[in-house]
């Protein structure tokens, strides 16, 4: 080998290390955008419905403001999952490191789309239903509760994964 050969693997090596911090910070940016997306349209569908019943009732501001705010916990849980993540981001030497970074908030990212869009939905019912009865306020909290659940479930394994 001459001269030029070994350093040609050595800068093949360089790089393939810049790789795994590039996997990493991927996965915690999809981490992020993910759950933010889940939120975004868990809010919208929330938002909308209660423009709608507060539109006719603005007494039940109080009431509709829980409901509404529910889906917003997932973009929260994908910072707090990014945070926690990119310490390990910072130090993955390898492919392998960054990819085990990746896939280790994905639990966080899923759950977090998932569950932020069908919490939104579910609220949007009970807002119309408080729209209908205000007296169901706080009862009807529980259904969309239920479905945070599983987002908070996608955080605990996340962290433990990144705990690991």
């Amino acid at each position: 080998m001459t001269q030029y050969d070994i350093q040609y693997l050595q800068n093949q090596i360089t790089n393939a290390n810049s790789y795994g911090i590039m996997v990493a910070y991927i996965g915690i940016a999809l981490c992020v955008i993910l759950c933010g997306v889940g939120s975004a349209i868990g809010l919208y569908k929330t938002g909308s419905a209660a423009a709608g019943v507060l539109g006719e009732n603005p007494k039940l501001f109080g009431k509709v403001m829980v409901l509404v705010l529910l889906p917003a916990t997932q973009g929260i849980y994908g910072f707090i999952i990014a945070i926690i993540a990119s310490s390990s981001a910072a130090s993955a030497e390898s492919l392998y490191a960054g990819l085990e970074v990746l896939f280790k908030v994905m639990p966080m990212a899923l759950s977090g789309l998932v569950t932020g869009i069908f919490q939104g939905k579910s609220a949007v019912n009970c807002i119309y239903a408080v729209g209908k009865q205000d007296s169901l306020g706080g009862k009807l909290i529980i259904y969309p509760a239920m479905i945070e659940f599983y987002a908070i479930l996608g955080l605990i394994i996340s962290i433990m994964l990144l705990a690991a």
